[in-house]
């Protein structure tokens, strides 16, 4: 009988004295959780409904998704199992039977990516007016041009790299694209070279761009013409190895460890240990080889001797090998073939008044606290509130949290200029382990420590993960401290792209909680006694812990408990056996969980009070809510901390409470509920893991991200 059997029989009726909470069983693997989600993402690529560069963009996340998950997560399970670790998963595997079952559920995930590329995506672009050519299918002033290209373009950046007695096999460097090479001389010798493609140049090279008009038939004709580099690059090795016959030519891909094993050491030496470490990246041992179909036993072999890596880390594809690089698509100006773009609406509250040229962002915040929703409300308040606190004279420092803010960022060149420009004391901390943010975060840091801000990196053995910014105002004979909380990060980039919301405020115990929580990140405090935040590692899992268990008392005692959890993911045990307690009880729960979900939903007797739902679609859910019905005196908290152990214990979160009734009723029946609804984007998960699409069927059709859209439209 098969595991999933075993699991079924034991599901079958309720065990004579309950269920036994610490039963593996009852718990689904995270890693395999995560590749459910990375299906679903395929699933929006498959989706007729999406645009049909949309579609394009969703299958290139998988492929991207799935590198960066062999970097970190493959990378992970390898270790442990080289190191001889038997300790199981939360379902009980240990990480040689992780990897194995990943290796199942990843192989099918890059073969049917590939297939629907081939199959579907790329006949349904040449009919839409998009076009990848193979090299050998372009004529002859195709072929032409496509040679110009290479020989401006591409061949001065080129450079073959032969393997032989006097040429030791060369470095093959993390996520680059590579040619095989046989080559043979005048002697009849055979020779092998490597040559890498290079990644600054377009992976798909444009080469015609026509009119567009319709023709008289309906159809559109090609106004985007595009070949693959790697096949221009093959079509003309002969200018590369002058007086060698081309034998064979073979592309493969490889992807390294990435995870950063960080020493942490002192402040200085910290920066410098990172620096070293995002350099050390390149050269990880490598954990998934892609190569073709076509590729020949003996030539995967010297690869595979090469690499040092196992037979089941090799995985044969049909091309194209790396289907990320189709990112490039979605840049195309086919508007009519991506979403209908849409302008955030501005709050309420931080509208322009008829009589001023600009808000006064520091008055409307003494108004009241404001919630917003991104990117359904904009982003730049948060700007605006920075870039005003630089300026203003009254404002005496600015303190803020930095984790991912991306290149050219508008928040960094704010503070800079606060302290540059206006002579402000600025502190701001940098996290320089935010995984593969830390080149970015490296340049932002030197960049602020040159113009004199306080910059630290953190706590010993703790990412700081929670997304906070205070400003601290002279006002009369007070000071006055505001503070913007948020669960996404302050990037405005991503901003446009995440679901997240943010808050300004300033409550004075919040604002004092603030204060304490950077003394804790920057200095020595060791304050334990936090007004309202949560803040992990110090009170966040005990205070949530209190709040699933009073919904418990409530229910005992004849209440209605109900508790409604939006986040990423959820894998701590702990924490996931508690719910089961609380829907034991009778306690309903609602759960929206983008991505990883360990807790089985649905089990007679134990979670059959439990559902679960994962929204994906146009925009990254990441906001994180946590509702507690609490017998009509509702408790709501927002913030960065998902339901995991390393967010509960090793890194610093924070969720802020949301506790103005009228917003509490605006999120949990105007945001909360609708997610609760969709029945377009929504998948209900099942005890085994699977996900089924929800259907609307005669009730009306709820996408949860098109209403907050069209919601946003109507106030512009």
């Amino acid at each position: 009988m098969s595991e999933t059997n075993h699991a079924e029989a034991y599901w079958s009726e309720i065990p004579e004295g309950g269920f036994d909470i610490s039963d593996p069983r009852l718990y689904l693997n995270r890693e395999l959780s995560l590749l459910a989600f990375q299906k679903r993402v395929l699933e929006e690529a498959q989706d007729e409904r999406n645009p049909l560069l949309e579609r394009v963009k969703f299958l290139a996340i998988v492929d991207s998704n799935l590198e960066e998950f062999f970097m970190v997560r493959v990378s992970g399970l390898r270790l442990q199992k080289a190191s001889g670790v038997t300790n199981v998963s939360i379902d009980g595997l240990t990480p040689a039977r992780q990897l194995a079952e990943i290796r199942k559920e990843v192989s099918s995930l890059m073969l049917e990516s590939r297939r629907y590329f081939n199959q579907v995506l790329l006949p349904e672009l040449d009919k839409n007016g998009i076009r990848i050519f193979k090299y050998k299918d372009l004529n002859a002033k195709q072929k032409e041009n496509a040679d110009a290209y290479f020989c401006d373009n591409i061949f001065p950046v080129l450079t073959p790299l032969a393997v032989d007695t006097s040429h030791p096999f060369p470095h093959i460097s993390n996520l680059s694209y590579n040619l095989a090479v046989v080559l043979q001389d005048d002697a009849g010798n055979r020779r092998f070279a490597r040559l890498k493609v290079p990644s600054s140049l377009p992976s798909l090279i444009p080469l015609k761009k026509s009119s567009g008009l319709t023709r008289k038939d309906g159809t559109v004709p090609h106004t985007h013409y595009f070949v693959w580099l790697s096949q221009v690059v093959m079509a003309n090795l002969g200018r590369l190895f002058q007086g060698m016959e081309i034998i064979e030519t073979y592309p493969f891909h490889v992807v390294r460890n990435a995870d950063l094993q960080i020493q942490e050491l002192e402040a200085q030496d910290l920066l410098d240990t990172i620096e070293e470490s995002v350099r050390r990246r390149r050269f990880g041992e490598v954990v998934r080889l892609v190569v073709t179909e076509k590729m020949p036993r003996a030539i995967r072999d010297i690869l595979v001797d090469n690499f040092e890596v196992q037979p089941n880390d090799v995985y044969i594809l049909p091309t194209p090998l790396v289907i990320n690089s189709l990112m490039q698509l979605t840049r195309i100006e086919r508007f009519d073939l991506r979403d209908k773009p849409f302008v955030p609406a501005k709050p309420t509250a931080l509208r322009v008044p008829p009589d001023e040229e600009t808000p006064n962002i520091f008055n409307a915040i003494r108004q009241g606290n404001i919630l917003m929703h991104h990117p359904y409300e904009s982003f730049t308040p948060v700007v605006d509130f920075l870039r005003a606190a630089a300026k203003d004279p009254n404002v005496l420092a600015i303190k803020q949290t930095l984790y991912r803010v991306g290149k050219n960022s508008p928040v960094v060149e704010v503070l800079l200029e606060a302290a540059r420009e206006y002579k402000k004391q600025v502190a701001v901390l940098v996290e320089l382990k935010a995984r593969f943010d830390e080149e970015s975060n490296i340049e932002w840091t030197k960049m602020l420590e040159q113009e004199g801000v306080h910059v630290t990196y953190g706590l010993l053995g703790l990412k700081t993960h929670s997304k906070i910014a205070m400003v601290v105002r002279r006002e009369g004979d007070h000071i006055q401290r505001y503070v913007h909380l948020g669960t996404g990060n302050y990037n405005h980039i991503t901003a446009q792209l995440y679901e997240d919301f943010g808050l300004f405020t300033i409550d004075e115990a919040i604002g004092s909680d603030t204060t304490d929580l950077f003394n804790y990140l920057t200095g020595y405090s060791n304050k334990r006694d936090y007004q309202k935040l949560l803040v992990a590692p110090i009170n966040l899992r005990s205070r949530l812990e209190e709040l699933i268990r009073n919904e418990i008392s409530i229910q005992r005692q004849g209440g209605q408990g109900h508790i409604i959890l939006k986040v990423n993911a959820i894998v701590d045990k702990s924490m996931i056996s508690l719910l089961y307690e609380a829907a034991m009880a009778g306690v309903k729960i609602d759960l929206i969980i983008r991505g990883v979900c360990s807790l089985r939903p649905g089990i007679a007797g134990l979670s059959e009070n439990i559902r679960v739902i994962s929204v994906v679609g146009r925009f990254l859910e990441h906001s994180r809510i946590y509702y507690f019905h609490n017998n009509g005196q509702e408790k709501m908290y927002m913030g960065s901390a998902d339901i995991m152990p390393r967010n509960l214990n090793e890194r610093v979160e924070v969720l802020f409470p949301i506790e103005d009734k009228a917003m509490i009723r605006h999120v949990r029946d105007d945001i909360l509920s609708v997610y609760m609804q969709d029945n377009q984007k929504a998948r209900l998960m099942m005890p085994d893991g699977t996900y089924v699409h929800l259907q609307a069927g005669d009730s009306p059709r709820v996408n949860a991200q098109e209403i907050f859209i069209n919601q946003a439209t109507q106030q512009i």
